[in-house]
């Protein structure tokens, strides 16, 4: 196998050709035929993949763990509080102080209503099982919870992470009546690596749940990130404490990662990446 460039292969000017065409695909990054390939998805400051932090239920643990190792490395997150957990009320301040220094605050519901009926799903309130929940009642909480978060906030652009990834209120679809409020939406299942970030849905967009996971395991997933040019969403639960918990120095060690990765990963709020998104599919309609 020629070495790109080697000397011994100019004979054969279009086995050479070949060979120089793979090698600057390589040094590129991309694949050999990207320049005939067309306009393609781009990243903010030449970066190979956005990463979303994202995490749900307004816990305590993501105020005394999760923000402040976020505003140690100065990077972003993005935080869905159900606005009924006593950490909202208790701690109002504290989440207000947070979306000033930039983080965002998104909207998991009022009530984090979640189908009973399914599985494993015996702790789900009868009083708040989404398959008694009429669409109509999801829609006016939904709404009502994007009220409450500008209150907090100022702030009227927001993103959604449905409780439990369940989409069916009283066995119809709720996000039809809930989309237009919203730039994103985020959808339980998957690996949290998108495929193909040119036809990927903003209201329908994919993420990982890590529990128990290390930190190398989470840096792994960036890493297939930045191989396909997409992103990556998480959705933590607990840091270093509550439930579904990853620990403070899993945490910690994927922090650190994407603060030395700058250039390689953009790490941003779920609201940015996807305003982002949504300005790059605008401008390759071609790709939808």
């Amino acid at each position: 196998m020629e070495r790109c460039g080697h000397p011994n292969a100019l004979h054969h000017r279009r086995r050479v050709l070949a060979v120089l065409a793979v090698c600057a695909g390589l040094a590129g990054g991309g694949p050999a035929f990207a320049a005939d390939a067309g306009p393609a998805f781009a990243w903010p400051h030449g970066a190979r993949a956005a990463v979303s932090l994202a995490y749900d239920d307004a816990l305590d643990s993501q105020l005394d763990h999760a923000i402040p190792t976020l505003d140690k490395y100065g990077l972003k997150g993005s935080f869905y509080l159900q606005m009924s957990n006593p950490s909202v009320a208790l701690r109002m301040e504290h989440w207000r102080a947070a979306a000033r220094r930039g983080h965002e605050l998104g909207n998991h519901s009022l009530f984090h209503q979640c189908a009973r009926s399914k599985p494993g799903r015996d702790w789900v309130a009868p009083h708040r099982n989404l398959d008694t929940t009429s669409v109509e009642q999801m829609r006016d909480q939904v709404l009502l919870a994007n009220t409450m978060l500008a209150a907090i906030d100022g702030r009227q652009e927001r993103t959604y992470t449905l409780p439990c990834g369940d989409t069916l209120a009283g066995g119809r679809d709720y996000l039809p009546a809930v989309r237009a409020a919203f730039v994103a939406v985020k959808v339980g299942g998957g690996t949290g690596v998108i495929d193909a970030m040119a036809t990927l849905d903003p209201l329908a967009v994919p993420v990982a749940a890590p529990e128990g996971s290390s930190g190398a395991a989470l840096i792994a997933i960036v890493r297939q990130a930045a191989q396909r040019g997409t992103m990556v969403n998480f959705t933590f639960h607990g840091i270093g404490g509550d439930y579904l918990t990853v620990s403070s120095q899993a945490h910690e060690e994927l922090v650190r990662f994407l603060a030395d990765n700058r250039q390689l990963v953009w790490t941003d709020t779920f609201l940015n990446i996807m305003q982002h998104v949504r300005r790059e599919q605008a401008r390759l309609p071609a790709a939808r």
